[in-house]
């Protein structure tokens, strides 16, 4: 974590603390946006869910634990993510972007049941749509924060002290 001050000696009072380069005061619920971040990271990137979901690695959880991720405090299994402009999203094209990519996850999670393997998540043929429609979530949420959204995801241990540490 790093502390950033304004050059602008009228606002030197607000600091700027930062979670991996994402300021954090410029979003009230950024704990919230960081969960939902994580979520659609691992949602979005293939290569990361045959190299450790599907491989049982420890430290990630499972397609489950992201979509409780997605939607746990943000209810966005229950109502638009255009509700959180302002305090998790930016704007109302990423809560476009991220209520495409949670209808498209929760559906086939609601088809093949939340304890199913990840190989029926990823054998559903609506798994590629998901995956790019939160692809097309976490690129936005990413270079929105300032971050290179092709960087692994984060083990949910970092996560929770990221999260924890601010």
């Amino acid at each position: 974590m790093t502390v950033q001050g304004s050059e602008n000696s009228s606002r030197r009072s607000r600091r700027s603390f930062t979670m991996g380069g994402m300021p954090l005061n410029d979003m009230p619920w950024w704990r919230w946006r960081s969960n939902v971040r994580s979520a659609l990271h691992m949602l979005s990137d293939p290569g990361f869910q045959h190299g450790v979901w599907l491989a049982g690695v420890d430290g990630y959880g499972d397609v489950t634990d992201a979509v409780y991720r997605l939607v746990e405090d943000t209810w966005l299994d229950n109502w638009s993510a255009e509700k959180y402009v302002g305090t998790i999203f930016r704007d109302s094209q990423e809560a476009a972007l991220v209520d495409t990519a949670v209808l498209r996850v929760l559906r086939i999670m609601h088809q093949v049941g939340p304890d199913a393997p990840v190989t029926a998540y990823l054998a559903h043929e609506g798994w590629p749509d998901a995956v790019r429609a939160a692809r097309d979530a976490h690129v936005r949420l990413a270079t929105s924060d300032g971050e290179d959204p092709d960087t692994p995801p984060q083990t949910l241990e970092v996560l929770n002290i990221l999260t924890r540490s601010a």
